[in-house]
């Protein structure tokens, strides 16, 4: 968000965001606060003190009417973004209940998921063994654990209702884990969040009419990354684990999260936080891992996995042979490590050492890495799994969580001057409509391509470290006076 943006206009009085945490991140400039606000008299100051504290003196209607009268800045200040998120959580209490009771539910993988995890019940460890209609087994261990609970709480997989319901709450989980990141970066404008809530059909579909496992996985993820922005590491990591045992997608953040703990820890220091992560993988695949291996870590980690042309959202428009084209997929991984390498040379790292520094303990290196604010912990790992989400060798209609709730921040991360919002916004609205064209189009999957490059495009230009200007030395010999100047 600019400094600047949404404030001025209206000509009335807009009060101090509460004090932050630094959060800045390279060439992106945090919100400054309010223009005036350093310059104001002490009669100001001690008028808006009340105004400042509106749920102590007055309750809550008067901060109501407060908001009301300031109603544009509620809207493009990031420091409402708390109010507002409160207001989004309760109307989306209520557009879940409404479209749990009046839109249809679809089966596609719950089935599935339930004879996958009613074989484990039964007593098979092997996991070549565990299969539902849908075909085999291909989550890590973790997926089948938490789909046994539900398998057991919704009556074997029977009660379709209770399991919607209890993803509506997952749903709401979710929401407050995702404005809690953005309630701390203090980017983008709450208006934003409206998109970002109500008005996204794909979204709501997943959660609660289809019962995908992806949301579980991004919900445990979202925990994991207001872990990482206490400072809290360690437990991070587990909870980062515990995400990528329930589908192997949350592995897009880690080439960040792996940057992240170098810059922290150093190489030493970064080692114990992998054995967590590796640790409990080993752990919860133990059972299947005594039985076959083998079995186990092909099936729930296969890289070389061939997805169906019929269900791709993003590569549509070529053709089915080149799709499934072995050479076409390594093509994709090359540019997925370019583009992740020239995003950790260039916008990641900041110092004026060489990114190798980060493999030395920190407070050995000769130029201090800049602190881990707020900021770079979430540019950073968003951007990883974006450039992951860009670089799919398939895109199927439920990946669309995958970074659904991280687009906001990709956007408004970067400065914004006011006629750029309107572009942005369009942006977030084609992407969605290219997620709700059923099925996908040769020029759904080419426009969601071209908003990705456009996302992505100004990523890498709006967070270029701005340029040094070199002033010339002063020079020691006084400048020659003209006889005019005499």
């Amino acid at each position: 968000m600019p400094g600047g943006a949404g404030r001025g206009s209206t000509g009335r009085h807009v009060p101090p965001a509460p004090p932050r945490a630094a959060s800045g991140l390279g060439g992106c400039t945090g919100l400054s606060a309010p223009a005036g606000n350093a310059e104001r008299s002490g009669t100001e100051r001690e008028g808006s003190g009340a105004a400042g504290r509106p749920w102590r003196r007055g309750g809550g209607a008067a901060a109501l009417r407060r908001v009301w009268r300031e109603r544009r800045a509620a809207l493009l200040e990031p420091s409402y973004t708390p109010l507002v998120a409160a207001c989004l959580c309760l109307a989306e209490g209520g557009v879940n209940l409404w479209v749990i009771r009046r839109v249809p539910y679809t089966e596609i993988d719950w089935k599935a998921y339930m004879e996958e995890v009613e074989g484990f019940a039964n007593g098979t460890l092997d996991y070549t063994q565990l299969k539902g209609d849908t075909g085999p087994l291909v989550y890590p261990a973790g997926f089948v654990y938490i789909f046994l609970g539900l398998y057991y709480a919704t009556g074997r997989g029977a009660d379709i209702r209770l399991a919607q319901y209890l993803f509506a709450g997952l749903y709401l989980l979710n929401l407050l884990l995702v404005f809690r990141i953005y309630c701390r970066t203090n980017k983008v404008p709450p208006y934003v969040f409206f998109f970002m809530c109500c008005a996204s059909y794909r979204i709501h579909s997943i959660f609660v009419l289809r019962l995908f496992n992806d949301p579980v996985a991004m919900a445990i993820l979202f925990l994991a990354i207001n872990l990482f922005l206490e400072e809290h590491w360690s437990w991070g990591c587990l909870l980062f684990s515990l995400a990528v045992s329930v589908k192997m997608n949350i592995l897009l953040f880690a080439p960040g999260l792996l940057f992240l703990l170098l810059q922290r820890f150093g190489l030493l220091g970064c080692i114990p936080k992998l054995c967590i992560c590796a640790l409990l993988q080993v752990i919860l695949g133990l059972p299947f891992l005594l039985v076959n291996p083998v079995g186990y870590l092909t099936r729930s980690f296969d890289l070389g996995r061939q997805f169906q042309f019929k269900w791709t959202v993003n590569w549509r428009f070529l053709p089915e042979e080149v799709f499934q084209n072995r050479a076409f997929h390594a093509a994709l991984l090359l540019a997925h490590l370019a583009g992740l390498g020239l995003f950790a040379l260039h916008r990641w790292h900041r110092s004026k050492e060489s990114i190798l520094a980060l493999l030395k303990d920190p407070t050995e290196r000769k130029h201090p890495s800049p602190p881990l604010t707020v900021n770079k912990i979430v540019f950073v790992l968003f951007s990883s799994n974006f450039l992951g989400v860009c670089c799919s060798r398939s895109l199927h209609y439920q990946f669309y969580v995958w970074y659904f709730h991280t687009l906001p921040y990709l956007l408004w991360c970067t400065p914004t001057a006011k006629l750029a919002h309107m572009p942005k916004v369009l942006l977030l609205g084609v992407i969605e409509l290219c997620w709700n064209t059923y099925p996908s189009t040769v020029c759904s999957s080419l426009s969601l391509h071209i908003c990705h490059g456009l996302v992505l495009l100004q990523l890498w230009y709006g967070t270029a470290s701005p340029p040094v200007l070199h002033t010339p030395p002063l020079s020691r010999r006084p400048a020659a006076i003209s006889k005019k100047a005499q």
